[in-house]
């Protein structure tokens, strides 16, 4: 599966907006920092139709160390989840449509 990396976010967001790669790079951070740091205080951030960014606790449970088989206590956590809305789906449902590329054998 190809990826976009950080770097290419920047290039194609300053591309499309007009705006200079840097204050793309801080607005982009910016944002990113203003989500962590609301859900890391229990605030469901949402982004009408695209989806919400949220934190969930994660129970801890009884697990087992698999080299020594020794019983262990896993700790609950605290987790970051992602719920994609509508709008999402929607265009993920129609992408699903068409079969996915295969990469080329060699």
């Amino acid at each position: 599966m190809p990826k976009l990396r950080t770097t290419d976010v920047y290039d194609r967001v300053a591309q499309s907006t007009g705006f200079q790669k840097r204050d793309v790079e801080k607005t982009i951070e910016a944002l990113l920092e203003l989500i962590t740091n609301e859900i890391k205080g229990g605030t469901e951030v949402v982004f009408t139709g695209f989806g919400s960014f949220l934190a969930k606790p994660r129970k801890g449970r009884a697990g087992v160390n698999p080299k020594t088989m020794e019983k262990m206590a896993i700790p609950t956590v605290v987790v970051p989840k992602f719920k994609a809305g509508k709008n999402l789906k929607e265009a993920l449902k129609e992408t699903s449509s068409t079969p996915p590329a295969t990469p080329p054998t060699m």
